[in-house]
């Protein structure tokens, strides 16, 4: 019985998830790639995330032979309640509170998550796998200013 039905049984008559609700068109279901590369985009978007995934050296060698990127660092499962489950391994910049760039990610995990297949998330677990100091040459910002530039 699907969760729908479950809940209509029950007289709950909660508003059902994308993924559970069939049209007169057919279902609409979500892979777990997808939910991964949700994760690691809205990862990124956190001030203070250097990279996604980046573990050990056997975690590493599994993520460069996973079959796609959007996997790597990223591990979706779902609950029984149909919610996700999340886990998530990151790098953070040298110098920020670690604490506190974590909470921001799984604060926009879980908004991105929801905003996008109106699945709720049950748990979204965040592994910090290191820190990394930015060298020059990942800078973002520009070597100098265009008067610092010569055309000779």
């Amino acid at each position: 019985m699907s969760a729908r039905k479950k809940a209509e049984a029950a007289g709950d008559q909660d508003i059902p998830t994308i993924t559970e609700e069939s049209t007169s068109l057919g279902d609409i279901k979500i892979n777990h790639s997808v939910i991964a590369s949700i994760v690691r985009i809205a990862t990124m978007e956190v001030e203070g995330v250097f990279a996604v995934g980046g573990g050990g050296v056997v975690e590493g060698i599994a993520e460069f032979l996973s079959k796609k990127e959007s996997e790597r660092g990223v591990r979706v499962a779902e609950t029984d309640g149909a919610a996700y489950d999340i886990e998530v391994r990151v790098v953070l910049r040298f110098g920020v509170d670690l604490a506190k760039i974590g909470m921001q990610i799984q604060e926009t995990i879980r908004d991105r998550i929801v905003d996008m297949t109106s699945k709720p998330v049950e748990r979204i677990d965040v592994i910090i796998d290191g820190v990394k100091m930015e060298t020059p040459s990942q800078s973002q910002e520009p070597a100098g200013t265009w008067e610092d530039m010569s055309t000779d």
